[in-house]
């Protein structure tokens, strides 16, 4: 089984298995839009700087765009922000959900120096 499909399929079997209760009644038209947008393949992981405070070392300026796939990096990344985005941007690029974000589709990530904190916004790319 390849590693997309099985991060698909497994969570799901498990929540099935644990709470059957919670899956049923969820047909609604508002979850059907977000299940057909969700259903679309995920190409990449964008990280945005949209917050820098102080000076950072290897010059993150708002604007600045990094792109993750899951053949590689494009764009240029702090070594630092780069290590400790890595698990959000893995678990994005596989389609995790964090139930505490208010767009499943995008969360904010701060680089761990602070005092020169850069702020990302870590968005899927989904296909069109």
């Amino acid at each position: 089984m390849k590693r997309r499909e099985f991060c698909k399929t497994v969570p799901c079997v498990a929540l099935a298995a644990i709470c059957p209760a919670t899956l049923q009644g969820t047909n609604s038209n508002e979850h059907s839009i977000k299940e057909a947008s969700m259903s679309k393949t995920i190409t990449a992981v964008q990280a945005k700087v949209i917050s820098q405070k102080g000076s950072c070392a290897l010059g993150h300026k708002i604007g600045d765009v990094v792109e993750f796939t899951e053949s590689g990096v494009k764009g240029k990344i702090c070594i630092h922000a780069l290590y400790s985005m890595m698990p959000a941007v893995f678990a994005m690029l596989f389609d995790a959900q964090f139930p505490w974000l208010k767009d499943p589709e995008t969360k904010t990530h701060a680089c761990p120096d602070a005092y020169n904190p850069v702020v990302f916004e870590i968005t899927r790319i989904r296909e069109e």
